[in-house]
């Protein structure tokens, strides 16, 4: 497919890992002010301290920056350049008590589904402007297809999985297994969680009350006798959070680390720590980096762009697999896709419908996004190409600072 192909693919992966580590850094900021209140009865963080500059109150307090996630950023990246073995377990941890606590919700919180909150299951098309003047579209084909791109971020991590395949006997096997068999399980505690979610509480408390911290809101408020789940859906959801930012973080800085090797990016994204053996310049350039979006930009926009990076590049994959298949069909795969090219077909239709669900401001962001990659490779990557110079790189990880040796 070329080099240029792979710059693109991993471009756009800044969005998916390094924009979204900052999306959910806003979202962990606000789950610390619902902590401190519910939880601890202390008072929240300022309103101007915990939202970006280009927000504002119903009260008309502007947002100067959000110190939270701009925090926590900060912590999980020095953590990544340190490493600790101890890390892998605790994250195992905290991903089972997040599947525990969704079955919790959709256990109890059925019971409390208000059939009102469902009629109609499919609102009749509208646009609802937000308290920031920005236009969403609601309701009909075209509200579905713009939460689903939305929703979409919750999907983003799967292919994860297959960084277990060294552990697994039979990885031709055992990862499409893996990855397939989490994603339809997930899928469904999805579709559970929210119809619980969306039942419990009417659409306008989602948008002025319950909004980044809406779980724990809806919980609160439309679930009495319930105060203790929502308290401790409240932490959990800040150690998973926490732990998401850690793996996307890492996952960033390896693709630089990586994309830096082949001499796409400065050497710098590749400096290995003398004592850590963890890329911790890269680690320190995506501190400021993703914690001056997590900081200064508000968290629809960096949702937004996270999803539709993310989208973008799953066409770019399904278009290689038909494209590959024709022009290197010896190629050995470990996982041949099924029912090529109506498999990768489907998927490129389906992931532009949801491109296309997310509305022209996000088109212009990724096409403004992609220039800049553009200009990027063609000014800079092209020249210090390794592979256009002819020279071989033999590919070396670093440590992983989640299991070290």
């Amino acid at each position: 497919m070329g080099e240029f192909m792979a710059w693109i693919i991993g471009w756009d992966l800044v969005l998916e890992y390094a924009v979204g580590a900052a999306t959910v850094g806003i979202a962990w900021s606000q789950y610390l002010n619902n902590l401190l209140v519910k939880v601890l009865h202390v008072n929240p963080i300022p309103y101007e301290w915990c939202h970006s500059p280009f927000e504002h109150s119903v009260d008309g307090i502007n947002g100067i920056m959000n110190i939270p996630a701009f925090g926590i950023i900060a912590l999980l990246s020095l953590l990544l350049i340190k490493g600790t073995k101890e890390s892998a377990f605790v994250n195992g941890i905290i991903v089972i008590t997040k599947v525990a606590i969704v079955v919790l919700i959709i256990i109890f919180g059925w019971q409390f589904i208000n059939d009102t909150n469902h009629t109609p299951y499919i609102p009749a098309p509208s646009t609802y402007t937000d308290t920031q003047g920005v236009g969403h579209t609601f309701g009909g084909i075209g509200g579905i297809l713009a939460a689903a791109g939305v929703v979409f971020f919750a999907f983003i991590g799967f292919d994860a999985v297959s960084t277990a395949a060294q552990e697994t006997k039979d990885p031709k096997k055992s990862m499409p297994i893996g990855i397939l068999g989490s994603l339809a399980i997930c899928t469904v505690l999805y579709i559970l969680f929210a119809h619980v979610l969306t039942g419990l509480a009417p659409v306008e408390f989602f948008r002025t009350t319950g909004k980044e911290a809406s779980v724990a809101q809806a919980i609160e408020t439309f679930m009495p006798g319930y105060s203790w789940l929502g308290k401790l859906v409240t932490v959990a959801i800040l150690a998973g959070f926490s732990s998401v930012i850690l793996v996307m973080l890492l996952g960033q800085s390896r693709v630089f680390f990586s994309m830096s090797r082949d001499g796409l990016v400065p050497k710098v994204f590749s400096d290995v720590h003398p004592k850590f053996q963890t890329p911790y310049k890269a680690n320190l350039i995506f501190l400021f980096v993703v914690g001056a979006f997590a900081a200064f930009i508000p968290e629809d926009i960096v949702g937004d762009m996270t999803s539709i990076g993310t989208l973008f590049a799953f066409m770019l994959v399904c278009a290689a697999v038909i494209i590959l298949r024709k022009t290197n069909p010896e190629m050995p795969r470990a996982f041949k896709t099924p029912l090529v090219p109506l498999i990768p077909i489907l998927g490129i239709i389906v992931c532009g419908a949801m491109i296309f669900g997310l509305g022209w401001t996000n088109w212009l962001r990724l096409v403004v996004w992609l220039l800049i990659g553009f200009i990027i490779y063609f000014v800079y990557s092209k020249k210090h190409s390794k592979l256009q110079q002819g020279r071989h790189i033999k590919p070396k990880d670093p440590i992983d600072p989640l299991n070290p040796i």
